[in-house]
């Protein structure tokens, strides 16, 4: 999860922790015990979002939450911050947890080299400033010559 550069997530409270990530069809989150960091597995957990309140569902493979409520998950990746509220309900323990995903507007910068037509376009900028930087070497290079053959000390 670490370095993904997706989307993430962080909330607590005094029982629990909470941590997830957004990705485009999902969003997967993981409970722990805030004092053991034992994983909290078979809860029911509900996310909220505004107007919107949807339950992630437990995967038993991987012991994770998964919100895959397309509402709820579109409004999710509009750029801004957004305020979500969990609802924990681990056996007889109950908890709400509060955390802000943020997300960051498209940035054309952001995402330079994944377009291959940018890294030809700047591939090709470099290779016209090496051009340039060798075609001025050696214009000065004849201008030395010519200064010292004609009227320079020999």
């Amino acid at each position: 999860m670490v370095g993904s550069g997706l989307p993430r997530i962080e909330a607590h409270s005094e029982a629990y922790e909470l941590v997830g990530r957004l990705g485009d069809d999902s969003l997967v989150l993981y409970v722990s015990r805030y004092e053991t960091n034992e994983a909290v597995l078979g809860a029911r957990l509900e996310v909220e979002f505004g107007a919107l309140k949807a339950p992630a569902l437990f995967q038993t493979e991987g012991g994770s939450y998964r919100l895959t409520d397309k509402a709820l998950i579109g409004a999710l990746h509009r750029p801004g911050s957004h305020a979500l509220v969990f609802t924990l309900s681990a056996g007889a323990d109950g908890d709400l947890l509060d955390g802000t995903l943020n997300i960051s507007a498209p940035d054309g910068h952001a995402h330079a080299s994944a377009d291959p037509a940018r890294g030809v376009i700047a591939v090709g900028a470099l290779g016209a400033v090496v051009v340039v930087g060798a075609a001025a070497s050696v214009v000065k290079r004849r201008r030395r010559r010519r200064s010292n053959s004609f009227g320079g000390v020999q």
